[in-house]
C-alpha cells in the first residue's frame, strides 16, 4: 500500500463519535477454533465483504466455498478508493459490509467511531501469526483485526550500478553521488518527498537521527501526550536531514514524488530505491537486477526503522450478519491456504507463520523483507496519528528546500500539539 499521508490524513479526520467497542471477545474453544463460530456456521442471509480488486478476486473462491458450507450467500465488493472513509460513513449510515480488508492504521479511528468490534481469535490462532503483526492489531487490550500480510520500506538496489549494500547513508550518498559524477545515473538516491512531504517514507531517516513521532506507555502502546515532533530530538534529526537535502548533498529532493520514484529507479536514472513490496513488480517488468537490504541508518546513528504496516481483516460493528463475520475471519482468514492465495495477488510477505513458511522457498525477496523489518516498529494506530501528516509532510518538504530546521520543525510541533490538544 503506496503510503498515503494524504489519503490517511482525510480519513482521520473525520468527526469521531461516542461508541463502545464492541462485543467482548468470548473465550476459546478446545478445539481452538473462537467459540460462537459453530452459531455462525448455522447463521442464514448473506455475508459482505469489502476489499479492493486485486483482493477481491482472489477471495472469491474462498467466499464461494464458505457460502456453500455455511448455506449463505457471499457478496464480495471491490472498494478501491478512499476504503476507510466510505467504510466509516457506510457504517454509520446502516449500509456497511460484514468484513472489510484494510490497513492496521485505521483500527484507532474504527474503534473511536464505533466501526468495528473485537475479533475472537484464540490462543492456538494467535500463536499461528506473526508477533509483531499481532501486536500491531492491538488497540486497548483487545485484539481488532486479523492480519494476513505485513509490509515495510527497504532499500531496493540496481546491482549493475551498485554491486555492494551501503552500510550507512553517507555510504549510499558516496556511491550516488561518484555514479552521478560519471553521468551512469542522475539521480543520488529515489525516497520520495514531493512537494508535500511523506513522513512515512521519511521515517526510516528521521529515527535514526534520533526523531520520533509518540513516545510509548509503559505497556509499550503509542502515547499521544508524548508527542516527539518539535523536541529538540526531532530538531537535531532534521539537521542532518537537511544536510542531505537541495542545498546539501542533494540526496533528497521534491522533485522525487510518489509518482516518480519507482519510474525513475526502473528506468535506471537512480541505484537506490526507498520503497515497500508493491515496487517489485515494476522492477522486474524492466528487468533490473536488483537485491533488497535494510534502509541504512547515518553513520553513528540509532537504526533506521522503517515502519510496520499489517493488512487486516475487519469484523464491522454494525455489519447485519456479525456472527458468520465472526467464522469467516476467525476460521477463514487464518488458513494458510487463503494466505497464500492473498499473496499471490500481490506478493506481500504473509502474517500467518505457516502460510509464510510455504511460500518462502519460492520467493527469496520474502526473507529479505522479513530483514528488512528487524527494527521496523508499527505505523502508529491511535487518532492522533491524522495529526501528524500533513503538518509534518509540509515541514519536511521546506527543509529539504533549504528552510531552518529548526524554526520549521518547531512550527510544525506546535500545530499538531495544538490539534491534538483541542
Amino acid at each position: 500500500m503506496r503510503i498515503r499521508a494524504v489519503g490517511v490524513a482525510a480519513a482521520l479526520t473525520l468527526a469521531l463519535i461516542a461508541a463502545g467497542c464492541g462485543d467482548k471477545a468470548n473465550k476459546s474453544d478446545k478445539s481452538g477454533n473462537a467459540a460462537g463460530a459453530s452459531a455462525g456456521a448455522k447463521a442464514t442471509g448473506e455475508l459482505v465483504i469489502w476489499a479492493d480488486d486485486k483482493r477481491a478476486a482472489a477471495l472469491k473462491p474462498f467466499a464461494d466455498k464458505f457460502g456453500t458450507e455455511n448455506g449463505v450467500t457471499v457478496k464480495i465488493q471491490a472498494i478501491s478508493k478512499d476504503q476507510q472513509t466510505t467504510f466509516v460513513t457506510a457504517s454509520q449510515q446502516g449500509s456497511g459490509p460484514d468484513v472489510t480488508v484494510g490497513a492496521h492504521d485505521w483500527i484507532g479511528n474504527l474503534v473511536q467511531n464505533g466501526a468495528i468490534d473485537p475479533v475472537q481469535l484464540s490462543d492456538t490462532q494467535k500463536s499461528g501469526i506473526a508477533a509483531n503483526a499481532l501486536k500491531a492489531v492491538t488497540f486497548n487490550g483487545q485484539t481488532y483485526g486479523v492480519p494476513y500480510a505485513t509490509e515495510n520500506l527497504a532499500l531496493i538496489r540496481n546491482t549493475d550500478l551498485a554491486p555492494q549494500a551501503p552500510a550507512t547513508i553517507e555510504d549510499l550518498i558516496g556511491t550516488g553521488q561518484k555514479l552521478v559524477k560519471d553521468k551512469k545515473a542522475a539521480e543520488i538516491l529515489c525516497l520520495q518527498v514531493g512537494q508535500t512531504g511523506d513522513a512515512y517514507h521519511l521515517y526510516p531517516l528521521y529515527s535514526s537521527a534520533g526523531g520520533y513521532l509518540f513516545g510509548t506507555t509503559a505497556s509499550g502502546d503509542y502515547n499521544p501526550k508524548d508527542l516527539g515532533v518539535g523536541t529538540p530530538a526531532s530538531v537535531a534529526a532534521f539537521k542532518k536531514i537537511a544536510a542531505l537535502g537541495e542545498k546539501g548533498s542533494g540526496a533528497l529532493k521534491r522533485s522525487i514524488t510518489s509518482d516518480n520514484s519507482i519510474s525513475t529507479f526502473t528506468g535506471k536514472k537512480c541505484a537506490f530505491l526507498v520503497s515497500g513490496p508493491w515496487a517489485i513488480t515494476d522492477v522486474k517488468k524492466a528487468g533490473i537486477k536488483y537485491d533488497i537490504t535494510p534502509v541504512p541508518g547515518f553513520a553513528g546513528g540509532k537504526p533506521a526503522q522503517p515502519f510496520l504496516g499489517v493488512q487486516t481483516f475487519y469484523v464491522a460493528a454494525k455489519g447485519k450478519n456479525k456472527a458468520l463475520a465472526q467464522e469467516f475471519v476467525t476460521n477463514y482468514v487464518t488458513t494458510p491456504d487463503l494466505a497464500v492465495a492473498l499473496y499471490q495477488a500481490e506478493p506481500r510477505p504473509p502474517a500467518l507463520t505457516a502460510a509464510f513458511d510455504q511460500v518462502k522457498g519460492t520467493d527469496p525477496d520474502l526473507a529479505k523483507w522479513q530483514a528488512a523489518a528487524k527494527d521496523a516498529i508499527p505505523l502508529p494506530s491511535i487518532p492522533e496519528m491524522a495529526a501528524i501528516w500533513d503538518p509534518f509532510g509540509k515541514a519536511e518538504a521546506a527543509i529539504v528546500g533549504g528552510a531552518d530546521p529548526a524554526k520549521t520543525i518547531e512550527a510544525a510541533g506546535k500545530t499538531i500539539s495544538g490539534s491534538i490538544n483541542k
